[in-house]
């Protein structure tokens, strides 16, 4: 795998990050893997997959797009690493044995659209440098803890993301006045601090109920595409469905950070995909 990776980013250090990733999603992959005597062109392949990745990162980012998000799109769906039981569990033990800078690294990177250092950073109120070296060392743990939690005998996390699915659907999509505030009474604090994409911070959930109030009448809608589910942090991302009439009413995606504590939720950080670049065709006179 290291040969494949240097061979091909010419770079030691990357070699290594690529080859640690490429573990780490083989070990949630590992259902895919039918005949065992095709492991190694398996990892392989999933090894040049993120040396592409790692590639295009060091392109020059175009003129009119804010990071590199854009650039950074995972050739593996995180959707189907949490949809499969019998790895989703084992990970998530693996995981919950980080700490929680860590953990939150970790599960923004591999398991969420949001896996450019820029969008994490912006996510964990930290500087880049630290997402690279928290990222380091949580792929330096879970490589060593991930095969020892594999025989071991799991929470059932699946249940959890279904409970907290259920409830991301409920909040955002359905209509405002179906979702009395009263309804996450036992699951929302009612000082929950809301902090916005442009870092205004209310608390309390009447500013999340009057957004969406304001966007619905507006004609827009959410549609939820993934809940990421642990003990203490869960994920929500959702793709903003704008009006014909106004297609770019809101960004193209969210992603909501919701923090909790003793069962109940205490914060909500929401997170804006960014807008596509636009194209203009210049005028060419004959």
């Amino acid at each position: 795998m290291y040969a494949v990776a240097y061979r091909i980013l010419g770079n030691g250090a990357d070699a290594e990050d690529v080859c640690q990733d490429a573990a780490i999603t083989a070990m949630a992959r590992l259902t895919d893997l039918r005949d065992p005597a095709a492991a190694g062109p398996w990892l392989k392949a999933i090894v040049r997959n993120n040396c592409i990745v790692r590639l295009r990162t060091r392109l020059p980012v175009p003129v009119g797009l804010p990071d590199d998000s854009a650039l950074m799109a995972c050739a593996d769906d995180p959707a189907e690493i949490i949809e499969r039981h019998a790895t989703r569990d084992w990970i998530w033990d693996g995981l919950m044995g980080l700490t929680p800078a860590l953990r939150d690294a970790a599960i923004l990177r591999y398991f969420t659209r949001m896996n450019s250092y820029q969008e994490i950073a912006r996510a964990c109120g930290v500087p880049v440098g630290t997402v690279r070296s928290r990222l380091s060392e949580a792929r330096r743990r879970l490589a060593e803890a991930l095969p020892e939690t594999v025989a071991g005998r799991h929470r059932d996390v699946g249940a959890l993301t279904a409970e907290r699915r259920e409830e991301a659907i409920a909040l955002l999509s359905s209509v405002p006045s179906a979702t009395p505030q009263a309804f996450f009474g036992g699951r929302w604090s009612p000082y929950a601090e809301i902090i916005w994409p442009k870092g205004d911070r209310r608390i309390g959930l009447s500013s999340l109920f009057e957004a969406f109030a304001s966007d619905y009448a507006d004609g827009v809608r959410y549609r939820v595409t993934n809940v990421v589910a642990g003990p203490d942090i869960t994920v929500w991302e959702n793709q903003f469905v704008n009006p014909p009439e106004d297609p770019d009413h809101c960004p193209p995606a969210a992603t909501w950070l919701l923090r909790e504590s003793e069962g109940r939720i205490q914060s909500v950080r929401l997170f804006h995909a960014p807008r596509p670049a636009r194209v203009c065709d210049s005028d060419h006179s004959g």
